[in-house]
């Protein structure tokens, strides 16, 4: 087969098992585990996906240095996923959310380190097989967002959004990809000889480059930014869940197929990635960094103003600037960090730019949001979703307005025509 066919064939699964139970786990545990009513459960669920910021610090490392040095990379992704499968075939039986804490926390642990692995297995095979990995890669990866809007539509359409079944089928699609990977063609591990410190190892040296202030503060932005990357993640489902509490919205197509309707904003996502290059040689890395905070400002707001009935405009509104919100710090992010780090540490700096994002950001993210969903939660377990929305678009608000003030970066015209790679 094509060695092209195989790796996107790779993408779509790495991210098809995701898909599966991302979005729809915040769901599933408001309705199996709120009788009776548990009013601190915003907060449980926020921990519950905290786990994946936890996981991010030290997994990736550990298994990186795993891949490069003693076994081959096809192989601990394919473990790994193997593995994650077990986890979240554990999860499907659990029944209180300090359980589902634990088998989340697993299905992580096996899960996150799976991202870099399979980038690093494409790019090491498309490298063997002399592609331009810039040029190639690209076509590749996007269809493990493909992968995820399927895995998404298909759990929305099986009815399995608020039930176990959702992770018997995430379970048996990671044991199914662990099983395609070891097919993959051999990725060699490096037997060079060169010395090199753990810390190195780790990604480490990388934390040199707080010693600018300017990049202090950019790494600062990005863990709080990376707080909301989390938050409809969370709490989207059991958002528009909450809906069908009301007669009038009960039957809509918002809430019988809310994921169906979230996964516009990965949609979204494809088709602005297309509009960066453009945004970056127009206006420069900070303003389109700068657009995204707005966009998450507008992201939550629509939340907070529209409905499945005469407000479900403002909800595909939301849905859209997703895209912008997600991508334009994400990419844009990752190419400051690639152009202000140094050759010898860009990679260490990517993950570094990860870490703060996908790990303390998570964190901070999951504890941050739980806590405002539980306060804006009555005895009865009412949760009033319009005062919640906005505090998060507050939050997004207050870091965009900071950003603009404090984080100094002139663009040059012409600068980013270069956007490297």
């Amino acid at each position: 087969m094509n060695l092209k066919v195989r790796l996107t064939t790779l993408s779509f699964l790495q991210f098809f098992v995701w898909g599966i139970w991302l979005i729809s786990l915040g769901g599933y545990m408001f309705t199996s585990f709120n009788n009776p009513v548990d009013l601190d459960l915003g907060f449980k669920v926020g921990n519950t996906y905290g786990t994946m910021g936890w996981a991010s610090l030290f997994m990736p490392a550990l298994l990186g240095i795993l891949a490069d040095k003693y076994i081959r990379a096809e192989i601990v992704l394919g473990i790994s996923h193997i593995l994650g499968g077990f986890a979240l075939y554990y999860a499907s039986t659990v029944t209180n959310a300090a359980d589902m804490y634990w088998a989340i926390f697993a299905v992580s642990c096996f899960y996150m380190p799976t991202i870099a692995l399979s980038n690093s297995v494409s790019y090491s095979l498309l490298s063997k097989n002399n592609f331009d990995i810039q040029k190639s890669f690209a076509p590749i990866r996007v269809w493990g967002t493909v992968g995820f809007i399927v895995a998404e539509w298909a759990v929305d359409l099986l009815g399995w959004t608020q039930n176990s079944n959702q992770f018997y089928f995430a379970a048996v699609a990671s044991v199914f990809t662990g099983l395609y990977c070891f097919t993959l063609p051999p990725v060699h591990t490096n037997k060079s000889t060169e010395k090199k410190s753990f810390a190195t190892r780790l990604g480490l040296d990388a934390f040199q480059l707080f010693k600018s202030p300017m990049m202090a503060k950019f790494f600062l932005f990005a863990m709080f930014l990376g707080a909301a990357l989390q938050i409809t993640n969370m709490f989207g489902n059991p958002f528009l869940g909450d809906f069908g509490k009301i007669p009038e919205y009960a039957d809509s197509f918002a809430v019988k197929h809310s994921n169906i309707l979230i996964s516009l904003s990965q949609i979204s996502e494809t088709l602005f990635i297309l509009t960066i290059p453009f945004f970056l040689r127009r206006f420069g890395i900070k303003q389109v960094m700068l657009f995204s905070m707005i966009a998450w400002v507008l992201r939550f707001a629509l939340f907070g103003v529209g409905n499945p009935g005469s407000g479900l405009t403002l909800l595909l509104l939301s849905m859209i600037v997703y895209g912008m919100a997600f991508d334009f710090f994400n990419i844009s992010g990752s190419l400051f960090v690639d152009r202000e780090a140094r050759p010898e540490i860009r990679a260490s700096a990517q993950g570094l730019f990860m870490l703060m994002t996908n790990g303390l950001g998570a964190i901070l993210g999951g504890l941050f949001a739980g806590k405002i969903v539980d306060y804006f939660t009555d005895a009865a377990g009412t949760k009033d979703w319009q005062n919640i929305w906005f505090s998060f678009a507050t939050y997004s608000l207050v870091i965009a307005v900071l950003f603009l003030v404090t984080f100094k970066y002139k663009h040059q015209p012409g600068q980013t025509a270069d956007i490297k790679h």
